[in-house]
Formats: structure tokens, sequence, C-alpha cells
């Protein structure tokens, strides 16, 4: 048996482990970000899209089919695996629109106030309790919102329109997510995700196609692009394994910083001194709320006699 000594030490180093798993995965997102605005400048997001997650699906199928076989399809509830899978399908089909319209840091931060109206929403669909940290954090998130797409921020309306259209499905799809994960395997919502995009995108490739085969660079660039987006969602479900989530949730939102100096050195795009308000209001309220909650989950629980 291990003694609580060398316990404490093993859970220190997988709380740390998770950490540095959690912030490599954000960043991996921030990088899948860079690398679609910049594929999305030439081609379609359809087409890119297609080749994302068909790439998934491939390397999904051929890492966990030998080993788990059937099992890896297998779903208690077919329906709504598909469902979460085509919201985030349809996530990346208007977050590729916002990105072509929009510079990368505003659109991110824009994505990040989907946990706030998660939250909002928790206490009349979930029947979860909202605590008054949560009401303050969904305030300094909307603040922050109203300085990022104040008038004469210069911001494309038809960007405003899909990164607020990718905002409804980014809010969709850990609500499934959170159902799903009471009766279904991480690997079989991993394929199911895979499968679906490849569908919904693969069925668009007739008009969707470039009129010429893409050169070797921006093939390059989409196959990193795959294996990156891969690479995050897997990184994320190491780190979710090794630390609790209240605990990670704060980490998270280094996907803005990430995305803002990304935004900087690869599309010179630096937001002015508002919109940089208005990112850190909703950097901060996501970080406010998360560390909050995970502090509120470690008190004691006071039992009345």
């Amino acid at each position: 048996m291990t003694s609580p000594a060398t316990g404490a030490p093993q859970r220190q180093q997988h709380t740390a482990h998770g950490i540095l798993l959690v912030l490599a995965a954000v960043f991996c997102f921030a990088c899948q970000d860079a690398l679609g605005k910049h594929l999305f400048a030439t081609y379609s997001v359809p087409f890119v899209q297609a080749v994302r997650y068909g790439l998934n699906l491939v390397v999904i199928s051929a890492l966990y089919a030998p080993r788990l076989g059937l099992s890896l399809v297998r779903t208690n509830r077919p329906y709504l695996m598909i469902t979460r899978g085509l919201a985030l399908a349809v996530g990346s089909f208007t977050g590729g629109l916002a990105l072509r319209a929009m510079p990368l840091a505003e659109v991110v931060s824009i994505m990040y106030l989907s946990p706030l109206i998660l939250l909002v929403l928790a206490w009349p669909l979930l029947g979860e309790r909202v605590r008054w940290f949560g009401w303050a954090a969904a305030g300094f998130g909307f603040s922050g919102l109203l300085l990022i797409v104040r008038p004469g921020s210069g911001l494309a309306p038809e960007g405003l329109f899909f990164a607020f259209l990718n905002l409804i499905t980014a809010v969709a799809y850990p609500m499934l997510s959170r159902v799903l994960a009471r009766t279904e395997s991480t690997t079989a919502q991993m394929f199911y995700v895979g499968l679906s995009g490849a569908v919904f995108y693969g069925l668009q490739l007739p008009w969707t196609m470039p009129a010429a085969m893409p050169p070797l660079p921006d093939l390059a660039f989409m196959l990193a692009l795959g294996l990156v987006s891969l690479l995050g969602h897997s990184l994320f479900t190491m780190a979710y394994a090794r630390a609790p989530v209240s605990l990670l949730g704060p980490f998270t939102y280094a996907h803005i910083a990430w995305a803002t100096l990304l935004g900087w050195l690869v599309f010179a795009q630096v937001p002015d001194a508002l919109t940089m308000l208005g990112i850190a209001l909703i950097g901060i309220a996501g970080v406010g709320n998360a560390a909050f909650n995970h502090a509120a989950s470690r008190k004691p629980v006071e039992i009345g006699v």
C-alpha cells in the first residue's frame, strides 16, 4: 500500500503533469486556429475541414481499431453521439468563416464566452446551482464582449455574425459531452467526432474542392492542421485524467494568450487598447470563475446534527 506520505507527492506530481498537459493542449488549439486562418485565406473552409476531419478519423481508427475492434464504434446513444459530432463540425465551419474575416485573438476570446454562457444556462437547463461569483464572472465576461464588438472596433460584421454562431455550438458541444460522459467511452466519442465531421464535410467536397491540387507547402499545412488538432484533443484527455476539471479550468484560458501572441507574430494583428481590455476581462472572468469553483469544491462539507 502507498503511505499517505508518499501518496501526497504523487498526487502533486500528477496535478503538475495535468497542468502542463492542458497548457500544451491549448497551445495546440491556438496553432490549429492559426493554421486554419492561414489556409482559409486561400481555400474554402469545408475543403480544409474535410482534410482535417478525414485525417483525424483515419488516425483514430488506425490507433484504436486493432485493439478495441467493434467496441470502438459501439455506443448506447448513437443519435446523441452523432449530434455532438455534428455540433463540433458546424462549430468548425462557423469558426473558420469567422477566422477568415476577423483577427485571431478576437475570435478566440468570443469563443471563450461559452463557459460563462454554459454557467448561466446550467441553472434552468441542468438544475445546477450558480453561486454569486459565477454571476459576477458572467457580468465581467459580457462587459469584455461589449468592448470587443463596440462600434468603431473595425471588426467585419460578417465575422461577428459567424463568431456568435460559433459561440452557440461551443455551448451545445460541452453540454452534450456532459450527458454522454456518463455512458460513453472517450475513444468512442473521439471516433464519432471524426466520423461526423468527415461525413459532414466529405459530402460538400464535390463543390468545395479547389480547381487545382494544392502545392506541397499547403498540403503540409493541412496535414499539420489535422495532426495538431488530434494532438490537442489527446493532450486534453490525458490532462483531465490526471487532475480535476475545477483545477485545470483556469489554465485553459491560456488559449486566449497563445492566440493573441500568434496573431501578432504570424499575422501582425495587434488588438487596440480597448479591445485588449475586453479580451483581458473575458480571460479574468473565466479564470476567476474556474478558480472560485475549484476552491469551493475543496471546502469540507458541514453536516448538521
